[in-house]
């Protein structure tokens, strides 16, 4: 259903990615300050990608695991749309540890963990590509560097209500 939607909309996933990339160091900088909203806010972020990429779609799995390796562009609308999804959570979760190195290992690790369950789980029909691995990973990497400039766009001082001895 949201590949259809895309197929009738190519332009929505390059959008997507021009609005987040324009605006999340941005909402990263707003966050940083308030890492609990940012923990709260990459929970509610992680739900579109568990339902795309776990939800069963009831068709029989052909094949075990797709190896192959292609470059997404915005003509490849699924492909783009795998880069878009993981953007959003790699930025929060960048901003939330403060550890954007990190959040591409750990992003890069759940992607290559949900090929995993697509691959050993056939009962959900969906069957692994390592081009959707190589696609969420540039999602996460983006994610995470939108995430390292938010932190470098923050001033460093003292935490808002505190003073210093002496005061």
């Amino acid at each position: 259903m949201i590949t259809n939607v895309l197929l009738a909309h190519p332009w929505m996933s390059p959008l997507a990615l021009a609005l987040l990339v324009a605006g999340g160091p941005l909402l990263g900088r707003s966050l940083v300050r308030r890492p609990r909203l940012a923990w709260w806010l990459l929970g509610v972020s992680l739900v579109p990608v568990a339902v795309t990429t776990l939800a069963p779609v009831g068709r029989r799995v052909e094949q075990f695991c797709l190896v192959q390796w292609s470059v997404p562009t915005p003509s490849r609308v699924e492909l783009m749309a795998n880069v878009v999804l993981f953007v959003a959570p790699a930025l929060l979760l960048a901003i939330a540890t403060r550890r954007p190195a990190l959040t591409l290992l750990a992003g890069a690790g759940l992607s290559g963990a949900i090929e995993l369950v697509q691959a050993l789980v056939p009962a959900i029909g969906r069957s692994c590509d390592t081009t959707d691995w190589t696609s969420n990973t540039i999602g996460v990497a983006i994610g995470a560097a939108l995430g390292w400039a938010a932190l470098r766009l923050t001033p460093v001082g003292r935490p808002p209500g505190r003073r210093g001895r002496g005061a």
